[in-house]
């Protein structure tokens, strides 16, 4: 079909969107001779470049022009002519790539947004303070078997029960925007705003999953999903959100704009010489500098490039309803792009800060810079908040020292220290974490519960150094995040290639009767989160170290919110002993009910808990520079939480 100009204007949007009988199409390639869109429109087919759907060329180097007859699911590529090379392109705005033809040579598809009826219209994110996050890996957490086949979005949902029963109120998968193959971490990608494809269901391949999500809207009251719709690979991710913020989870999004996947430089039709200014072997990129991270890393001096990242980023708000961005390396967008990395986190940030306030940014961003999480108009970055190392590294470093033996030195103080966040402001702009996908990744560091005995990660030893860990994670400042199977004491790294690496997989088995320590520490983490929710001190800024007590392995903190008066005293040891009649500063006089004891979840009930019968009274007698003072039974290894009365 001829592209003509009628509805172009220097304010339609980027890529190919649906208008009044057809579609407009726009796309930039200033170095480009000519642009033309081709494609199978309304029926009919038109796949060769001639002069009929040549598209227009407006200032800055956009092109664009409007196809009659285009509809919702046609398929189309462009094919881009520059100086000395000519080929076939995907779009970089395309919203869903095909698997036949299969990635890279997919074609793109035309979606019409409102596909998909959401049904969230009733939903609110949680305070940013409020976050408690669980981050996951699409391809390996669920599905029959990840072994064989990837997981997919609609595989996740076999664990949304899962999600709700341990607390959390946020999921954030790893990246999930297309990337070269079918087994990734995610941090290759390639066309950002197609979700991978590999993660989606075609056909009738959803009709085992119909059920299931249907039944899921019904616990809600919900209309049900036709199978039509849900056969739309797009509407798969949609449907997972939907559910997930019907389940009171939000869902903060993994984005990777410092690099995109090292593969796409020899991708004929990738975006990396998009308007072919030279051949292929000239290194003359529209998109990359010539520089790399694990891939070429995005030329972020140029307005255009940075508004293509700031475009994908507002997508995801507008049509996947998400709720916050996770950005990756941050550091690198900045190193890599001298002033102008800065100067896109500032645009990025404050143009989604006007659109969508209430949904977090969070970033990446190494070694730590409290200037990160500063406001853009005081000269930070303007992120709301940002990934810190303080507690992964101290506490880690805490566990595996203590796993040297009882005579071993451990360094309270510097996780002490870490509580603190100096220079953040508010407390809460810093989310801690003892696991992540980079740490316990196949080749790095180790799960908790291995550091804490590296000899039998299933011994008692073991499972209390975890549940110290966990606890001071979930009682510190900031925003907590768990990786997927911290949870329930998975001591095995994970991989994200299980094809090659089938033992590496999560033990969900366990959970089925098979391992009482992964149930009782699933009944750990899930009491320890609740409590987080329930008691509005963990929750906020205030904190007061107590004591840092490395000879006797002690580490006791205050927490408060001004003026709530609700305080909590927690009380973490990594001692191998119980340390019965221990003297620790108490913010107040009077009765502290003992409100968590970790001691009480090995084995669960377990009857020979050391603890102190559920509350100790303070004296007036001040002690470790408090007012108070209460002598406690601390059980090896433990963790305690006292309430204020």
């Amino acid at each position: 079909m001829p592209v003509t100009q009628q509805h172009v204007s220097s304010a339609m949007p980027m890529g190919a969107n649906l208008t009044a009988n057809g579609a407009t199409f726009r796309v930039w390639a200033p170095r480009a001779r000519s642009v033309h869109v081709v494609g199978q429109f309304g029926g009919t087919g038109d796949w060769q470049a001639n002069d009929d759907n040549r598209l227009a060329r407006h200032e800055s180097g956009y092109w664009a022009g409007f196809v009659a007859g285009a509809c919702d699911g046609d398929q189309y590529k462009f094919y881009v002519v520059g100086e000395a090379w000519r080929s076939y392109k995907r779009d970089p705005y395309a919203r869903e790539l095909t698997s036949n033809p299969p990635y890279p040579i997919s074609n793109c598809i035309i979606r019409d947004p409102s596909s998909y009826d959401w049904q969230d219209y009733d939903w609110s994110p949680p305070a940013f303070n409020d976050l408690i996050v669980y981050q996951f890996h699409v391809g390996t957490y669920a599905g029959l078997d990840p072994r064989n086949r990837v997981g997919t979005f609609l595989d996740a949902l076999d664990r949304i029960d899962h999600w709700r029963s341990l607390g959390i109120n946020v999921i954030e998968p790893l990246p999930i925007s297309e990337f070269n193959s079918p087994r990734s971490l995610g941090y290759d990608g390639s066309d950002l705003f197609s979700p991978e494809m590999d993660y989606t269901l075609e056909g009738d391949e959803v009709d085992p999953y119909l059920t299931k999500v249907n039944a899921l809207f019904s616990r809600y009251r919900k209309r049900t999903v036709t199978k039509q719709r849900l056969a739309i690979p797009i509407n798969q991710l949609k449907v997972f959100i939907d559910l997930c913020h019907l389940e009171g989870m939000a869902v903060i999004l993994d984005v990777v704009y410092n690099h995109a996947g090292y593969q796409i430089g020899g991708q004929e039709e990738s975006l990396w010489f998009f308007d072919w200014e030279h051949g292929p072997d000239k290194n003359q990129s529209l998109y990359f500098t010539d520089r790399e991270h694990t891939g070429p890393v995005f030329a972020l001096w140029k307005q255009e490039v940075r508004q293509f990242l700031i475009d994908n980023a507002r997508f995801y708000f507008d049509e996947y309803h998400v709720d916050g961005l996770r950005y990756d390396q941050v550091s690198v967008i900045v190193s890599e792009n001298s002033g102008s990395g800065w100067r896109f986190c500032q645009d990025c940030t404050s143009t989604l800060r006007t659109h969508r306030p209430e949904r977090p940014n969070i970033a990446e961003y190494w070694p730590v810079d409290p200037w990160v999480p500063k406001p853009s108009n005081e000269g930070g970055a303007g992120f709301d908040a940002a990934w810190t190392d303080g507690i992964r590294t101290s506490v880690r470093d805490a566990v595996a020292a203590a796993s040297r033996g009882r005579n071993a030195s451990v360094d309270l103080g510097r996780v002490a220290g870490a509580l603190g966040m100096h220079g953040f402001g508010g407390k809460w702009r810093g989310v801690q974490y003892v696991e992540s996908h980079d740490e316990v990744y196949r080749d790095r560091g180790q799960r908790i519960a291995r550091l804490g005995d590296p000899s039998n990660p299933r011994s008692w030893y073991a499972r209390s150094r975890a549940r110290v860990a966990t606890g001071i994670v979930l009682a510190a400042p900031g925003v907590p995040m768990l990786f997927m199977g911290q949870e329930f004491l998975e001591d095995k790294q994970w991989a994200d290639d299980p094809s090659h690496h089938p033992d590496l997989l999560l033990h969900w088995a366990g959970l089925n009767g098979s391992d009482r320590h992964m149930s009782d520490h699933l009944r750990f983490v899930s009491d320890l989160v609740r409590l987080r929710r329930a008691l509005v001190a963990l929750r906020g800024d205030g904190l007061r170290i107590i004591v840092a007590d490395d000879y006797n392995r002690v580490l006791a903190f205050q927490r408060w919110v001004e003026g709530e008066g609700r305080d909590v005293v927690v009380v973490a040891s990594l001692n191998e002993d119980t340390l019965n009649g221990y003297r620790v500063g108490m913010p107040w006089a009077g009765i502290w009910r003992e409100v968590f004891n970790s001691d009480a979840y090995d084995h669960f009930p377990n009857p020979l808990v050391a603890g102190n019968g559920g509350a100790v009274h303070a004296s007036v007698t001040g002690y470790h520079g408090m007012s108070a003072a209460a002598d406690l039974t601390i059980p090896a290894n433990g963790l305690l939480i006292f309430a204020g009365s």
